[in-house]
């Protein structure tokens, strides 16, 4: 099995490879090459630039499939689409979660209504990205009908996840003691690990199989995510929950109680693909595990330990 990846360098692409390597897969990535950390020795690597539309390196070779991991506009899944043609068997377009209406109820299926499409914007925001996607969605489908493969990811993190906003819960969890918490303890999370994510997509692969799949990981909450840390870590926590406005704008995780019911989407149909389900306590402690060896690099996100101490004085 032959295995294209657009953009394999980063974190999502780089458990794609070493999935798609530990399965028997001939992998080949195709990237700017400027960021993460390298790719195991028997990939190879072409180098190009979508931003710059050079996919001079892509104008030969043939794949069974393709894995888009770096599309976001339009403009990108069709230069890419019109460079490969049929030389690849499968697009597999790695879209979003974001790409579904907000105001749905638990437990929507990958048939929910998605937001209106967007073909193009200067700036990819919390407005617009989840369109984007939507377009970018129904461009592979045009090109490639039952050759096309959607996986919309949820929030994805473990080990490799530099985003921070996992790791600024996991590093306080683990500091223990009261905790502010701008949001309900039980605000619904629904973390996939980037590994089953990853096992997703390749099963998609080598089954040859269409469609759309919610890769979603299991039911958890803001509060099991901070006491879940703070077990792995040997320390306690008290958590305290304080008014949104007392803390900085966008705060990891944080999310308005209207999107709360549509962040318990129903994963079963991926599942039965063949998507694992690893427990958040396991994922939690590999991020930790990979934080700690890279050195726990400072956070440029959240309440500073003076911060919140002050934030939580007389509470």
């Amino acid at each position: 099995m032959r295995i294209l990846t657009l953009g394999g360098n980063g974190f999502v692409g780089r458990a794609v490879v070493e999935d798609a390597l530990a399965h028997g897969a001939e992998v080949t990535s195709f990237s700017r090459g400027l960021s993460g950390t390298a790719l195991p020795g028997e990939v190879v690597q072409l180098v190009g630039d979508r931003e710059a539309g050079d996919y001079e390196a892509l104008r030969s070779g043939e794949w069974d499939a393709v894995v888009d991991l770096s599309g976001y506009q339009t403009k990108q899944v069709d230069e890419a689409m019109d460079v490969l043609g049929d030389r690849v068997g499968r697009y597999v377009f790695v879209s979003s979660h974001a790409v579904y209406v907000r105001d749905l109820p638990a437990g929507t299926t990958e048939d929910a209504p998605r937001q209106a499409p967007l073909r193009a914007s200067d700036v990819l925001t919390n407005e617009t990205y989840g369109r984007c996607k939507v377009a970018c969605e129904d461009d592979v489908l045009e090109r490639y009908g039952d050759r096309a493969t959607l996986v919309r990811p949820g929030r994805v993190t473990g080990p490799g996840d530099s985003s921070v906003t996992a790791l600024y819960w996991v590093r306080r969890g683990a500091r223990g003691g009261r905790v502010a918490v701008p949001t309900s303890p039980e605000q619904p999370l629904q973390f996939i690990d980037s590994r089953d994510l990853a096992r997703l997509v390749v099963q998609l692969i080598t089954d040859d199989r269409p469609g759309a799949f919610n890769a979603i990981g299991p039911e958890s909450t803001i509060a099991e995510l901070i006491t879940t840390a703070a077990e792995l870590a040997g320390t306690s926590v008290e958590l305290v929950q304080v008014p949104a406005d007392a803390v900085p704008e966008r705060f990891p995780l944080v999310e308005p109680e209207e999107v709360w019911l549509a962040r318990r989407r129903d994963p079963s149909k991926a599942r039965a693909a063949g998507m694992p389900v690893t427990p958040l306590k396991q994922t939690l402690a590999d991020l930790r595990a990979w934080d700690h060896d890279r050195g726990e690099p400072p956070l440029d996100i959240g309440l500073s330990p003076e911060a919140e101490a002050e934030l939580l004085q007389g509470r």
